[in-house]
């Protein structure tokens, strides 16, 4: 259950990775042929995150690079009720650990068992086992239809940000389009080992922690610009999000702990010298 997530996370990077290569790249066409494709998908939803990238970059002067950012924080900030609720969640599970290492070793020997008492401490605590996977499920369609939109919407893949041409791949690019994809995997590495900080993992599921930058760089290289740049805000949005929802609250904790009174013995013999 805790390492679950991460084989989620996972399954969407490579459902992306898929997406992407059955995509071509001359499938880029304006949005407003988007609304009478073929396909469902992109009529009814790529179709409308197309549209507000073009809103936005009306905005801010046909910036497509700074309208990324915005759809990617007002995206990110609609899930955030889902992320709490993940947090609040993992919190629970783990002020029930000492109870459910308790059960773990009472019906080490009966399976079943142990199962039902599991479920039982989880009703009985109100906290749901599969809760911190709900964030990562919901997310997966909503990153996938921005993905789509980005890859095919042509305005972006004609526009140029900070002297890089978002439709142009590193690979096909000058030596300092690598920028992109490095920031892409130390971000996405950042936030991987704040994720880690919040759960035990061992063996292979603590190996994913370094996998998933070196899957996200390799990407990287190969897509067009637009959607590394978005993977870096959104990693940036994740990065600040878990620093104050984990990283402000652990300080919280330490700083109210009860500080370990001095023995006695050492007491006395300070006193004496």
């Amino acid at each position: 259950m805790r390492n679950r997530k991460w084989w989620i996370v996972l399954g969407g990077i490579s459902l992306m990775a898929l997406l992407a290569g059955c995509t071509p790249a001359t499938e880029a066409i304006p949005t407003s042929q988007m609304a009478d494709s073929g396909s469902w998908w992109t009529r009814n939803v790529v179709y409308w995150f197309s549209l507000m990238l073009d809103k936005f970059a009306e905005w801010f002067g046909g910036e497509y690079g700074l309208s990324i950012l915005l759809l990617t924080i007002i995206v990110r900030t609609i899930i955030l009720p889902l992320m709490i609720k993940q947090y609040k969640n993992t919190k629970a599970m783990q002020a029930l650990q000492p109870e459910m290492k308790k059960i773990r070793e009472k019906f080490k020997d009966d399976p079943k068992k142990q199962q039902e008492e599991m479920m039982r401490l989880y009703q009985t605590n109100q906290v749901n086992p599969l809760a911190g996977c709900l964030p990562l499920i919901v997310q997966m369609p909503i990153f996938i239809a921005l993905y789509n939109s980005i890859y095919k919407n042509v305005e972006i893949r004609d526009h140029s940000f900070l002297g890089l041409q978002l439709g142009t791949a590193p690979s096909d690019g000058q030596w300092y389009y690598y920028v992109i994809p490095i920031v892409a995997a130390l971000t996405t590495f950042i936030q991987s080992m704040m994720m880690a900080q919040q759960q035990t993992m061992v063996g292979p599921m603590k190996g994913l922690m370094y996998i998933f930058p070196v899957m996200i760089f390799v990407m990287a290289i190969n897509f067009p610009v637009a959607l590394p740049l978005y993977w870096i805000y959104s990693n940036i949005y994740t990065i600040v999000q878990n620093y104050f929802m984990y990283g402000k609250s652990k300080k919280k904790e330490e700083e109210e702990a009860p500080q370990p009174k001095p023995k006695k013995g050492k007491g006395k013999e300070a006193r004496a010298k």
